[in-house]
This record gives structure tokens, C-alpha cells and sequence, in this order.
């Protein structure tokens, strides 16, 4: 399988061939004359899922033709180091930001500080409580539940399991374990443990052996972001339950998605990155320019795809296809 870093690669080239095209179409059709926007999106960590979002913020910038993009993430994955980015680029003078949010309880005050200054969007994770204008991103909610019935399908006769969590204070973390929780109800699957490792693999890998110290009939683990699934397996090939202890995950990681067609991994659920990324662009554009009724007020939700032996290869070989990423007019 490829590397998706070379797919981001080839993204790059493609939009490089034919962005004069794009951007003149853009201009031409759209507003003439009007100033360029400069916009930004702050992540939560660095990331290949991040990486596949860059990508899509990239793509719509230069489709549209009238916007600059920072794309920015914190080296180190806590609520200042993002805040620090975000004061920065506002102090630049961004005519928007676009966040997910590492902790919205803690960053609301923060975050409200921002959005009187600027648009102020959530993307991939919201903060609902804050005055950001809108959401973009997956409902998470639903895809916790996509993750529950994986985990139903790969343990029929029920059994423990462990939730590994990144932030558990971030919004998606806490509407995943929403609908794991809701799609398991009335099933014979208990979850024992929920344990938070700061996105951090090792410390994902040594939640797992203490875990499995603890519960030495564990019988599955669901991990929600998408380091999970290496980290996981890894974990799990150490103490030689691979296969024993059935592995539900989020996002098509790579080796996530090679640890499916080898049957070490049961199942991933897949989100859209991409389109995340680009309907991030898209909408906080539309906005500023006036377009504002989407955006206001609401929740811009993304498809999210759950990934098992059965569907994986289909997956991979549009993943392969630059045209699909070009293409999709799905949202």
C-alpha cells in the first residue's frame, strides 16, 4: 500500500497543475476586486489525519482564489500551546480561525476573547459553548455509534472492553463515548476502563498493558483517534493478544488500514479529513463575503465511513485515486 504522505504529495502536484485555471474561474465568477482574505486553521496535534486536512484547506484556498491560508498545529498538544498560535495569528490580523478545540470547558472564556475579534469557526471538534459561529467536522456522535456496532459484530457473545481516549475534555471525545455508550445499551459489552494518554502513542501502549494487567479477560479495545490503532496493536502484539482481543479504531491511519486486510484490526472508523478541511475554507469564505446562512449558528457535519475486512481494499484503492479527492462534491 502506499503511503499516504505520497498521496498528499500527488494532491499537491495535481492542484499545482491546474490551479491557474481554478483560480481564474474563481476570480472571474466570484468577486472581482475584492480583497484577499487571509484565513487560518489551528489544529490540535501534528498527524497524518491533520496532514490530509491541510490538504483540504489548501485545496480550497486555491480553488477560490482570493484567500491565504496558515495551517498551524502545536508542537506541544496542550490548551497554551494552541492558544499561543491563535493569539498570534490574530495579532497578525487573520480575518478568521478555525480551531479544534484541545479543551473546550477550559478554552470557552479564550475562545469567546477570539470570536469577538475575528470569525471564529470549530472544525473536527466543537465548542459549542463558546460564541464560535458554526461547526465543521463529523458528527461524532454517530460515528461513536458506528464504532459500537463494530465492536457488537466482532464480539457476538459480549465480553469487557476498554475505550482509549487523546483529550477526554474535547467535544468529539466526549460524543464518541456518547455513542459507544448509546450503541452498546442492551448488548452483553461492558466497558470496563477509559483511559485518557494527552495523544501520546507510548502512553496509549502502556494504558493497554495496564489495562490488560487489570483485566486479563479483556476481550476488545476501541481506541478514538487515529494513532489509536497502531498504538494499540502494538501494544497488543507485546503481549501476545492479537487476535485474542478484537481492535476497533478511528480514521484511516495507514497502518490502520494494512492492519485490516492483515485481520490484526477488526475494524476503523473513517472520517473526511479532506473534506473536512476544504468545507472549513469553503464556509468561513462564503461567510466573510456575505454568505452567512449555512454557517450561522450551526453544524456542517461530514460522513463518516466505518471500515472493516469487507470494504477496506474498495477504500484503499479510492484513496489511490488523486481524482477522487479533486472530484468529491460530496458536501
Amino acid at each position: 500500500m502506499k503511503n499516504l504522505h505520497f498521496i498528499a504529495m500527488g494532491l499537491c502536484a495535481a492542484t499545482f497543475l491546474s490551479g491557474c485555471d481554478q483560480k481564474s474561474d474563481s476570480t472571474s465568477s466570484g468577486n472581482p476586486g475584492a480583497k484577499r482574505l487571509h484565513l487560518a486553521f489551528v489544529a490540535n496535534s501534528p498527524g497524518e489525519y491533520w496532514a490530509i486536512v491541510n490538504l483540504g484547506c489548501n485545496i480550497a484556498a486555491q480553488q477560490l482564489g482570493d484567500v491565504d491560508l496558515d495551517f498551524r498545529y502545536p508542537n506541544e498538544t496542550t490548551v497554551e500551546a494552541q492558544q499561543i498560535i491563535v493569539s498570534n495569528l490574530l495579532a497578525a490580523g487573520v480575518d478568521g480561525i478555525a480551531i479544534s478545540p484541545i479543551n473546550p470547558d477550559k478554552q470557552t472564556e479564550f475562545l469567546n476573547g477570539i470570536a469577538a475579534k475575528t470569525l471564529l469557526v470549530c472544525a473536527d471538534s466543537d465548542a459549542a459553548g463558546s460564541k464560535r459561529v458554526g461547526y465543521i467536522g463529523t458528527d461524532n456522535v454517530a460515528a461513536g455509534t458506528q464504532a459500537a456496532e463494530m465492536i457488537k459484530q466482532a464480539l457476538p457473545e459480549g465480553g469487557k472492553i476498554a475505550v482509549f481516549v487523546g483529550y477526554s475534555g474535547a467535544q468529539n471525545t466526549k460524543d464518541r463515548i456518547q455513542g459507544i455508550k448509546s450503541g452498546l445499551s442492551g448488548s452483553k459489552i461492558q466497558i470496563v476502563e477509559i483511559m485518557e494518554d494527552g495523544q501520546q502513542s507510548p502512553a496509549a501502549g502502556e494504558n493497554v498493558a495496564k489495562t490488560l494487567a487489570k483485566h486479563t479477560d479483556l476481550a476488545g479495545v476501541i481506541g478514538l483517534s487515529g494513532y489509536h490503532g497502531p498504538a494499540l496493536l502494538k501494544a497488543l502484539r507485546e503481549a501476545g493478544k492479537v487476535g485474542q482481543v478484537k481492535i476497533v479504531c478511528f480514521d484511516d491511519n495507514t497502518d490502520t488500514l494494512k492492519a485490516i486486510v492483515a485481520g490484526e484490526i477488526y475494524g476503523t472508523v473513517a472520517q473526511k479529513p479532506f473534506q473536512i478541511g476544504k468545507q472549513t475554507v469553503v464556509q468561513m469564505e462564503k461567510y466573510l463575503r456575505g454568505d452567512k446562512a449555512q454557517l450561522t449558528g450551526g453544524k456542517i457535519f461530514t460522513v463518516s465511513r466505518p471500515l472493516n475486512q469487507e470494504n477496506v481494499e474498495h477504500h484503499i484503492a479510492q484513496q489511490r485515486n488523486i481524482a477522487v479527492f479533486l472530484s468529491d462534491k460530496s458536501l
